[in-house]
């Protein structure tokens, strides 16, 4: 199943025939995040695969932040703290915990905090695009794991007919929709990134047992050179919609007292 391929975006990197990709294989690069087998869905050599109907999101636990589109950004912003990558992309996350390899929002059974927002790159999770090699498409992935994939008829990738199933429908409309708000992310953030106004922060956070968690490795927009930006940047970036972006991450920066709540909560069930 593929689609005509676009621009890559720093979301995703193209995963090549569900083959791990680190720096010891070639030096080709790593897979995106959380993803393990990326399998290009073909109807037939799985006619008889099918998606396991619950796994949960323990494949998100281990992790403290998570790429987040443009769009989202204003739903991201009532729930999780938004920062920016420190490379040139400036790609947008939603930092989810405060300590390594630990996201506060999904509990020891695989379960999402309720009625709070999920990223958009969680939820298509187990799907992806990936990039046929000698090709101008891109191709519909299954994160090829036993805890997702399974033989059977229940949740099918294709019908009887070697069509596709609904399932795989809906999973390949919605990762043209994600793939279409990266790439607009993608020229936001870029300009964002040279425009000077991110800058280093390193948050200090008091929790349990007089102790402080030290958090790093992140940008913010620095409000003080942002109210100083020029006339004709702010009308261009106020013409292509990005003021509601910039003010939702600043807006975010109240979420910081959330994360503490998370971690201070998780760290008295760890010393009950």
């Amino acid at each position: 199943m593929a689609k005509n391929k676009d621009k890559k975006t720093p979301q995703d990197t193209n995963a090549n025939n569900g083959k791990q990709q680190d720096s010891s294989n070639g030096g080709k690069p790593p897979l995106p995040l959380f993803y393990q087998n990326p399998m290009p869905l073909d109807a037939k050599k799985h006619a008889d695969l099918s998606m396991k109907k619950e796994f949960g999101f323990s494949f998100a636990k281990n992790v403290n932040a998570v790429p987040v589109n443009m769009v989202e950004m204003p739903q991201i912003c009532h729930h999780y703290p938004i920062a920016f990558s420190p490379d040139e992309t400036g790609t947008p996350v939603a930092l989810l915990g405060l300590r390594d390899n630990e996201n506060l929002f999904v509990d020891g059974n695989g379960m999402w905090l309720k009625n709070t927002y999920i990223p958009a790159y969680v939820r298509r999770y187990p799907f992806i695009f990936s990039e046929i090699p000698d090709s101008n498409q891109l191709t519909l992935c299954i994160d090829n794991r036993p805890e997702i994939v399974e033989k059977g008829e229940e949740r099918p990738f294709f019908d009887k007919e070697s069509a596709a199933s609904q399932l795989s429908k809906d999973a390949l409309e919605f990762c043209k929709s994600y793939h279409a708000a990266a790439q607009q992310t993608l020229v936001f953030s870029s300009e964002l990134a040279k425009s000077g106004l991110l800058i280093e922060r390193e948050a200090q956070i008091n929790v349990e047992g007089n102790r402080r968690i030290n958090f790093s490795g992140f940008r913010i927009i620095d409000e003080k050179k942002l109210a100083e930006l020029d006339d004709s940047t702010f009308l261009e970036w106020r013409k292509k919609g990005w003021l509601p972006i910039l003010y939702a991450h600043l807006f975010s920066g109240s979420q910081w007292a959330h994360l503490s709540r998370l971690m201070n909560t998780r760290l008295e069930k760890e010393a009950a």
